[in-house]
């Protein structure tokens, strides 16, 4: 596009470019403000009487173009995850420790600021920005990359023919932040409570003219597609996205011992307030990449990184009163209600107290004056009583005797803290159970939340989860705030959650001690419901990660009559009892057996995630490059730069009606 263009032109955007980055990327500007705004004027005045020259990419792009009716969606080929974190020295030593004992003693880590903003996915299709995306769930975001072109420090595009992916977070500078507010203010408009909030607001607007208005910026951390043949460090490839152009960062610093980590962590705690931008913490990560894929992940986070966060901010309130909820395993769990009071930019009217031991221990009283915080500047929790406020008139707190859902007793099992109903046919149970059912890391049935789980069951239409499978159009109409496209939507949700793979079943079941990790392992152990229902505790105990305590959990569930009925009534509902993943043993002969496959474009009927499953089901390797192993590209619409590489270098491509074809056969 940009060979077509005049020489001048190619030479005003050069200059802009440059200017911009030195700018908003290296805060050292070699032009005045004027010189600038002149050059753009001229591009402007050279795109608008020659409107075939303009491209996404000009700098005069980043105004924002027309308004969306909606977000689409967008899944990440590799998922973004999560972090775990640390608020100690202690902590962040045992996390060393776990390393060591894993890789050795040869360790260096790599610390970065932990940027306060909102956790982005950028596509540069050969060296042009072609998608932006949020975090969403890890798994699926949202297409932003209109809201994203307008983010003056992200290039539009890089100095390669590569076509890579890469990570960081989207975030409002403290000027922007502080100006925005003014202006709503002035406009009798609500305030936004801090940066973070603000950012994710301007990135999630349907108008991209708003959200170029907001002065975002970004900074990168990562990579999802990106060549490392030469990059053996974490470090190094920090430096390779610098060398792109792209914002990185300066404060990252290597750190060959803890204490070393801990400097850099007391550094940036005084300096935490003089800095442009919000952070909430330090990343610690291991620098080499090979101790990296050494150590892993969990199903949520790497172990090759945490997050150490800084201590929570405090406020006092008065606590109203303490209410008792019952939780999908029958554990009774008391709930401070507060005086509203404003903790870490939200409103905190609610803060959990655990267990009765706790109640005890910080000898709470309805009426006291309470230290609110926030753990991980997430969960509010009480941290102590001023008890020399006391007037007298505070009243001491005693747990009930029993349930106050269905007025069972409630016992203290053995070596258990917490209060539990064990009524099986409790309301709570069920309902909480139902609850979890349909939750997105289980058998993720979008459009059943809580609200409407609570509605089917006060009208009496489900008792238990095989009762949502016999959910029709004229039950759900008559439910509040359903429409009849909402109906359409929930029914086919339920319909494709039947075909969900044996481990977000076992999850959904709520089998007690066995969680979304535990239900894979055994999932892959056993590939079948009925095998893992037979299975005896020696054949459970002899899987790696399943403990006696899980075995028998497991062997207890299973015994039961009642479950037996609930599968046989799964199966008869059509659902899959059957491990999918990529341990998988898969058909012999399958148009896919032993192919390497690559999927590109947007695809009509599949999710990029849903193909996936389908094609490694029948024994293929999806892999996210084209290369000359590549046995087959398998082309949506708008199939970019891996659709050329395959038609290069002659690799079968197929279109999207032949997949279907070959999933019928």
């Amino acid at each position: 596009m940009e060979d077509n263009l005049p020489a001048h032109v190619r030479d005003l955007r050069k200059w802009l470019n440059q200017y911009s980055y030195e700018y908003y990327v290296e805060d050292n500007p070699s032009v005045p403000d004027s010189e600038y705004d002149r050059l753009m004027q001229e591009l402007i005045a050279a795109e608008k009487a020659h409107p075939e020259w303009i491209t996404p990419d000009s700098p005069t792009q980043r105004v924002g173009g027309k308004p969306l009716k909606e977000f689409t969606k967008v899944t990440h080929e590799i998922p973004m995850l999560s972090l775990g974190d640390v608020f100690s020295e202690e902590e962040l030593l045992d996390f060393d420790r776990r390393v060591r004992q894993q890789v050795g003693d040869d360790v260096t880590y790599v610390c970065e600021l932990k940027i306060d903003g909102l956790a982005i996915s950028l596509t540069y299709e050969r060296g042009r920005f072609v998608l932006g995306a949020t975090r969403g769930d890890g798994t699926t975001g949202e297409d932003i990359t209109n809201n994203l072109r307008t983010v003056r420090s992200l290039p539009l595009t890089l100095p390669t023919d590569e076509t890579i992916e890469v990570r960081g977070e989207c975030y409002m500078p403290k000027k922007s932040f502080d100006k925005l507010n003014q202006q709503r203010q002035a406009n009798g408009e609500p305030l936004f409570a801090n940066p973070r909030n603000a950012a994710a607001g301007s990135l999630r607007q349907l108008d991209p003219k708003i959200t170029a208005h907001r002065r975002l910026a970004v900074f990168l951390y990562s990579a999802g597609t990106f060549n490392r043949e030469k990059i053996t460090t974490h470090y190094g490839l920090l430096q390779a996205i610098r060398t792109l152009g792209l914002p990185v960062n300066p404060e990252s610093r290597r750190c060959r011992t803890m204490q070393e980590v801990f400097d850099y962590i007391k550094e940036y705690t005084e300096k935490r307030d003089s800095l442009a931008y919000g952070i909430d913490g330090i990343v610690v990560k291991v620098d080499s990449m090979a101790q990296q894929a050494a150590l892993g992940h969990t199903v949520k986070t790497p172990r090759w990184m945490i997050a150490y966060k800084f201590p929570a901010e405090e406020v006092v309130s008065r606590l109203e009163a303490i209410e008792i909820s019952v939780g999908r395993t029958g554990a009774v769990t008391p709930t401070a209600v507060l005086t509203p009071v404003q903790v870490a930019g939200t409103t905190v009217r609610r803060a959990t107290l655990h267990n009765e031991d706790l109640i005890r221990e910080k000898d709470l009283r309805i009426g006291d004056r309470v230290v609110i915080h926030k753990a991980g500047d997430i969960i509010p929790e009480v941290v102590n009583v001023l008890t020399g406020q006391r007037t007298g008139k505070e009243i001491p707190f005693s747990m009930p005797e029993n349930c106050p859902e269905c007025g069972s007793a409630l016992v203290r099992l053995e070596e258990e803290v917490a209060l539990r109903c064990i009524n099986p046919k409790c309301p709570a149970l069920i309902r909480e159970g139902l609850i979890h059912f349909v939750s997105r890391n289980a058998m993720n049935i979008d459009g059943l939340g809580e609200k409407v789980i609570t509605q089917l069951f006060e009208k009496h239409l489900i008792h238990d989860v095989a009762d949502l499978y016999k959910l029709n159009f004229d039950e759900l109409i008559a439910l509040d705030r359903m429409g009849e496209k909402s109906v359409t939507n929930l029914l086919e949700a339920i319909e494709r959650s039947k075909q969900n793979s044996l481990e977000r079943l076992l999850f959904g079941l709520g089998i007690r001690f066995i969680g979304a990790k535990a239900a894979q392992i055994l999932a892959r152990a056993f590939h079948t419901m009925d095998q893992l229902a037979a299975a005896s505790m020696e054949q459970l105990t002899a899987v790696d990660e399943i403990g006696e305590k899980m075995a028998d959990s497991v062997r207890t569930y299973f015994a039961k009559p009642e479950v037996a009925a609930l599968i046989d009534e799964l199966k008869t509902a059509g659902l899959n009892m059957t491990y999918l993943g990529p341990d998988a043993p898969a058909p012999a002969d399958t148009p896919f057996s032993g192919k390497t496959v690559v999927l590109t474009g947007k695809m009509e009927h599949f999710t990029r995630t849903e193909a996936k499953k389908e094609i490694e089901q029948r024994g293929g390797n999806v892999t996210g490059s084209v290369s000359a192993s590549t046995d087959l590209v398998i082309a949506g619409e708008a199939a970019g730069s891996k659709l050329d590489k395959a038609k290069k270098w002659s690799i079968e491509i197929w279109d999207e009606a032949r997949f279907l074809d070959s999933l019928k056969d």
